[in-house]
Order: C-alpha cells, then structure tokens, then sequence
C-alpha cells in the first residue's frame, strides 16, 4: 500500500535513505557529507508531499515530491523552479522486488490528479538504469556535493506518459 507519509514516519525514512545509499559501498565519508541531505524531519514531511510504501506494517521505501518556487543555486548546479523528484528510496531488502516501480507509477498518477506536467531528477549514478527504463529524459550530468563527482539530471513529462504501460506491478 502506498500512503501519505506523517511526521512520525521520518526516522524510518530516514533509515531507509542511509541504508539505500550504503548498499552502493558509498565510502563512509560520502555517507557523512549526505547526511543532511538523508535526513527526513517532520517538518520536511509537513512542507512537501512525500509517500511510503509500506507492506505488513512496516514502510519499505519511500519517494518526495518537491516544487521549487524560483530558480535556487546548489553547489553550482542551477535547479529550476518547478517540482523535483527529491528522493526515492527502497529498503535494500526490498530492491529488485517492482516497489520503485510501484511508487514511480504512484508518482506519474499523482502528477496527473495534480496536473503537474514535468518533474525533474536529479538521480544517483547507480539509478540510472531505472530512470532510463522509466522513461525519464537524460539531460546531462550535474555538480554533486561530493568534490569531483557529477550526479545525472533527468526530465519526467507527465503528460507524454498518460496511459503508457511501464510495466507489470508485483
């Protein structure tokens, strides 16, 4: 089932962010440079609109919507205004089992409700395979808070994946 997340679901993803980026043997230091950017507070939960996955009880993975009112400036990546994929995250016990594409296919019919036509990703290197198989547009590679590393930039048009099959659910 995916659900609005509440403030009380934020240690949770919390968690569930570190230990996404720790199954890519990210070095200890990347994991401490990122640390804020993984934390998920109950005030981040109330500022945007950020849904779980969770099955039996317990939240397996997780995704944030973001809608940048102006154009802002981080490490020296311009980020337009307009929503952003903030995270997206799956329990490393739980990857490879269809729960990303449960919740990219829970993004894509939450745009449409809400009529937002364009989402932007900023993705992990290692997502990259996911991203392309869902549609997503690779843009190019994009300043990283990690010296000397670039992150991939990708565009989502909601409106160019109304009725497309991404594929079968688990």
């Amino acid at each position: 089932m995916i659900r609005s997340a509440t403030e009380r679901d934020a240690s949770t993803l919390t968690n569930i962010s570190h230990a996404s980026k720790r199954y890519w043997n990210y070095p200890q230091e990347y994991i401490a440079i990122w640390k804020d950017e993984l934390t998920i507070t109950p005030q981040y939960i109330n500022d945007h609109q950020v849904f779980v996955y969770e099955h039996d009880a317990a939240i397996l993975a997780y995704y944030s919507l973001v809608e940048l009112k102006a154009d802002i400036t981080v490490v020296g990546a311009r980020l337009k205004m307009g929503f952003w994929l903030d995270h997206m995250f799956v329990d490393p016990i739980s990857i490879g089992k269809g729960i990303g594409r449960l919740l990219f296919t829970h993004l894509l019919n939450h745009c449409q409700v809400h009529k937002i036509s364009k989402v932007r990703i900023l993705a992990d290197p290692h997502s990259r395979g996911f991203y392309d198989k869902m549609g997503c547009i690779y843009k190019g590679e994009q300043p990283s808070t990690i010296a000397n590393r670039t992150t991939p930039l990708y565009t989502l048009d909601i409106n160019g994946k109304a009725g497309v099959d991404i594929g079968p659910n688990p």
